[in-house]
């Protein structure tokens, strides 16, 4: 190990010697200067020791030396810049001081009233001079590469501030389409570009132009990076993957510089694919930002990228994907025929498609036989691959802290619950009253679950506190395989479940509390969407008066196009359904009061009940009171 450490430390030295040569030039001076002006100085009592004649050198101080002069047991005396040598009588000893004061007046007069002879110099010689004239110099020079190249390594600067080889990774990728799963009609989109990249001159030959940029448009996590990847896995092309924000630098002209040395490098290997992710960073609309100027990094950037791909030729076979969530902030340029003139949605999975990412990434995890992938992908409707990977992780997770051998169903559902609710946290100590308050509020939405037509039916619920600010939480996760579209009723079906947490606690604490703030604001939500969007009342008719300018991250900004009079009847009319919608609401409470009062208790008493057990409680109490199931009605009337 510690033979191979050494090796690799080698090899990085050797790199970067070799790619700064300059720099490599002056340590080398640096370290001979440091050695001559470290050696100099002995080289005189190297010559003192390789007389013959010499038996015997001790080094003494300056001040012995002028005693030995005075005591007449000197013969001679050879002066140097750095050192005194003196010679006994008999010729077979000397005597070295080094360190001698640089300027001693009483010296020479000392050697010449005792008749000593002495030769040398005091000061210094021709090369000594040389070397601490050149020596700040070369300090300097070394310094000033050293900052230079981090300079352009961290920032871009200088030198080599246009080269794109340390922000690319270039790579011929293993991914096949096999590992990416999920998105069918994507993968049906890209494979002639597989194609065409393994048999160009089948399109060349017959004068075909495939397109040279494909975008790959989709929300964050489901697999645009991967797909791309697999594009140039099944190809067995190189693949060059860059981030858009590394083009963006300070200094004017770096990135478009990148750009070009981008596309020379795939260029030199074609067929090659070059794969820009979060384009949107240097390909945002020129037109939106009007403090834009013609000299802007980003827009030089820009330029460069379109010119770029306006070079390529019908016989040129590099492929550039590109991958955006925010594909409404590109600019149109980017889009028009002959560059990124192909979009391809990689939307979240169906359900379909969550069970076979579910069994990709499962495939390397040991499973318990009782695993149902089938009803993981059903309760995890909306989720993108990613999520999908991060719940198969989570299990394990889970599994290996209570000790267990293999992944078992429950540990997949709780990593559900973890992705929807937030991590369950035990050890927050909530009051009697505020357990109370939260056991009635769950058991209001459970119970408006359960008896509303259109409602998703209650999978859980619990007044264990999870995540940042939940103290208690009922879960709806859908039977069915995926839904698409809501109908008018199954919305107010929301709605009225959302207000069975208020209700219940007005109904029978008396009292309401701050545990209702998030179900108003979803119910206030939903009730807008329905006349400003879908349609779904009179106050506006078919008159779309919000717009969302983002379809992939959460609906980003929503631009309003409504007078204030049209606003204040919107207000009205979501105040008076809200109110309209929370009378019933109570009085549908106050009927089935027994069943609340049951679930409740049940709730305190063990903290976690499932859906199962609320429907149980619910059809005891009709049971008991002689009342007709309205889950009974419930369920003949959707089976119908």
């Amino acid at each position: 190990m510690n033979r191979q450490n050494n090796n690799q430390n080698s090899e990085q030295n050797d790199n970067f010697f070799n790619e700064n040569p300059l720099l490599a030039f002056g340590i080398f001076i640096l370290i001979m200067v440091i050695l001559f002006k470290m050696f100099m100085g002995d080289a005189n009592l190297e010559g003192v020791m390789g007389d013959p004649r010499i038996k015997r050198v001790e080094q003494v101080k300056y001040s012995d030396i002028k005693e030995l002069i005075k005591k007449r047991e000197v013969k001679s005396v050879k002066i140097t810049s750095t050192m005194i040598e003196a010679t006994d009588l008999t010729g077979t000893k000397k005597y070295i001081a080094k360190n001698v004061p640089a300027y001693d007046m009483e010296f020479i007069p000392l050697l010449e009233d005792n008749n000593i002879t002495y030769e040398g110099q005091v000061g210094e010689g021709p090369v000594a001079r040389y070397v601490n004239m050149l020596l700040p110099i070369f300090i300097i020079l070394a310094i000033w590469l050293f900052l230079a190249k981090k300079m352009s390594k961290g920032m871009g600067g200088i030198l080599g501030a246009g080269r794109a080889d340390k922000l690319i990774s270039s790579e011929r990728p293993d991914v096949k389409f096999d590992d990416v799963q999920g998105v069918q009609e994507a993968k049906d989109e890209v494979l002639e570009i597989v194609d065409f990249l393994k048999f160009p001159e089948r399109y060349i030959e017959l004068g075909a132009k495939i397109p040279k940029g494909l975008l790959l448009v989709g929300p964050p996590g489901t697999g645009k990076t991967l797909l791309a990847k697999a594009v140039a896995g099944e190809a067995e092309v190189p693949f060059f993957s860059v981030s858009g924000s590394s083009f963006m630098e300070m200094f004017v002209g770096v990135g478009a510089s990148r750009v070009r040395d981008l596309f020379e490098q795939a260029k030199k290997v074609a067929p090659s694919i070059v794969f820009i992710d979060e384009i949107d960073a240097i390909g945002k609309s020129r037109a939106s930002n009007a403090q834009m100027g013609g000299h802007s990094e980003q827009e030089q950037t820009l330029n460069q990228l379109l010119a770029e791909m306006d070079g390529f030729g019908t016989d040129t076979p590099v492929i550039v994907l590109a991958a955006t969530n925010r594909p409404e902030t590109l600019d149109a340029a980017l889009l028009r025929a002959g560059r990124f003139d192909r979009q391809v949605l990689v939307d979240k999975p169906d359900f379909a498609g969550r069970l076979a990412i579910l069994k990709v990434h499962s495939k390397d995890v040991k499973l318990a036989d009782d695993v149902d992938m089938e009803t993981v992908a059903k309760q995890t409707a909306g989720m993108a691959g990613a999520d999908l990977a991060n719940i198969i992780n989570e299990a394990a997770l889970l599994s290996g802290r209570r000790n267990k051998k293999k992944i078992e169903q429950a540990e997949l559902l709780e990593a559900i619950e973890r992705a929807f609710v937030g991590l369950e946290r035990k050890n927050r100590k909530i009051s009697d009253i505020e357990k109370n308050i939260v056991a009635y509020h769950e058991s209001g939405h459970a119970l408006m679950a359960e008896l509303t037509k259109g409602a998703t039916r209650v999978t859980k619920v619990s007044i264990i506190p999870r995540g940042l600010g939940a103290l208690g939480y009922t879960l709806h996760l859908p039977d069915d395989e995926d839904r698409f579209l809501k109908r008018k009723y199954e919305l107010m079906a929301e709605i009225d479940v959302l207000l069975g947490g208020r209700a219940a606690e007005e109904v029978f604490l008396g009292e309401i509390s701050t545990g209702a703030g998030n179900d108003l604001d979803r119910a206030t939500a939903i009730l807008k969407d329905m006349i400003s969007v879908y349609g779904m009342s009179d106050v506006a008719g078919l008159m779309v008066l919000s717009r969302s300018q983002s379809s992939f991250l959460g609906g980003g900004m929503v631009s309003n196009d409504y007078s204030e009079e049209m606003a204040q009847k919107i207000d009205q009319s979501i105040k008076n359904t809200l109110n309209e919608r929370y009378e019933y609401v109570k009085k549908t409470l106050r009927e089935y009061a027994g069943a609340i009062e049951n679930m409740a208790e049940v709730l305190l008493d063990v903290e976690v009940i499932e859906g199962d057990t609320v429907q149980e409680i619910i059809i005891a109490f009709e049971k008991e009171n002689g009342m007709e199931s309205r889950m009974a009605h419930l369920k003949e009337s959707e089976d119908s």
